[in-house]
């Protein structure tokens, strides 16, 4: 029996790092299924598994260690099953663009909260900056302004001129880091920035929606120069956020958890109930808009039961 790291998922099978530093391509063996959850992937990038290699030379993997933590999406039907990203994450890079194409805060938000209730810190990357406007680039300072004030650090990069990508290596030292965002976003070209030896596939935006086209098909693991290892996954067009009960969902957004204190009932919406201090907080705008409504959007798709794949 042998222990390693998985460093690459292609859906059929899985690239383990043996703790002796050799690659070794495995399947699942099996009806491996997780306690507790319904997901279709029951092995992710960045689990620690124990591997056994049978006479015929083939390679299975037999156990999962217990995870530190894990972000997982929704799969984009109705069903109940969802997808976990990667696991053991010591942080999180959302690489977001103000437009060519636009990341709404509505996706931001609800990838924010999905990484609070996994207890995985975010960094939001600002990307393609040489391409904004004048009015783009306020934009894009006030969502900054924005979320530093929340809590979560914020980098500006062009991919494509090399501008902030320092920032960013110093950002991957000695951690494991998860990269995500939209496709389109430049998360390819970022990370060639960052890994020149990778040479990933970059995509091209497809003029007809300025929408990213996929370039990357499944989730892979690279090691950082100096420590740590980065994983990069596939575009995501839309985030489910999963199994939060409708009182659970402010706790996953900082300054209304903050404030929700203040409530005069505990187990607060923040919608309609009298004394609510979050409403006020909107009201005198200690609260932004759009992270309330972001907030009204994750509880309304709560009770329509479903997951909207429009984010």
């Amino acid at each position: 029996m042998e222990k390693g790291l998985v460093v690459k998922n292609t859906g059929s099978w899985y690239m383990v790092r043996t703790d002796d530093n050799r690659f070794v391509e495995c399947k699942i063996k099996g009806n491996f299924r997780l306690k507790g959850i319904r997901s279709t992937n029951p092995v992710a990038v960045g689990d620690r598994v124990s591997i056994s290699v049978n006479p015929e030379g083939t390679a299975f993997i037999t156990e999962i260690d217990d995870r530190k933590n894990y972000i997982i999406r929704k799969a984009s039907n109705l069903s109940k099953q969802s997808h976990i990203i990667a696991a053991n994450l010591d942080q999180c890079l959302l690489v977001v663009t103000v437009n060519y194409p636009e990341t709404t805060t509505v996706f931001i938000d609800r990838f924010l909260a999905s990484a609070e209730a996994y207890r995985v810190p975010v960094h939001l990357v600002f990307n393609k900056t040489d391409r904004y406007t004048d009015d783009e680039r306020r934009y894009m300072e006030g969502l900054i302004h924005l979320y530093t004030h929340i809590g979560y650090p914020c980098h500006t990069v062009s991919a494509l001129e090399g501008t902030g990508i320092d920032d960013i290596k110093a950002t991957l030292q000695g951690k494991t880091t998860l990269f995500s965002g939209h496709s389109g976003v430049g998360k390819s070209t970022l990370i060639n920035a960052i890994l020149p030896e990778q040479h990933l596939k970059t995509g091209e935006l497809s003029t007809a929606h300025n929408k990213g086209m996929h370039t990357t098909t499944f989730s892979e693991m690279f090691p950082v120069e100096g420590g740590g290892y980065l994983i990069d996954t596939p575009g995501i067009k839309g985030f489910g956020t999963f199994d939060m009960k409708d009182e659970e969902v402010g706790h996953y957004f900082k300054e209304i958890f903050a404030f929700s204190a203040r409530c005069k009932y505990g187990n607060c919406t923040h919608r309609h109930e009298p004394g609510c201090a979050v409403r006020e907080a909107v009201e005198n705008h200690y609260i932004s808009e759009s992270r309330y409504t972001s907030y009204l959007n994750i509880l309304e798709d709560r009770e329509e039961g479903k997951y909207r794949s429009a984010y």
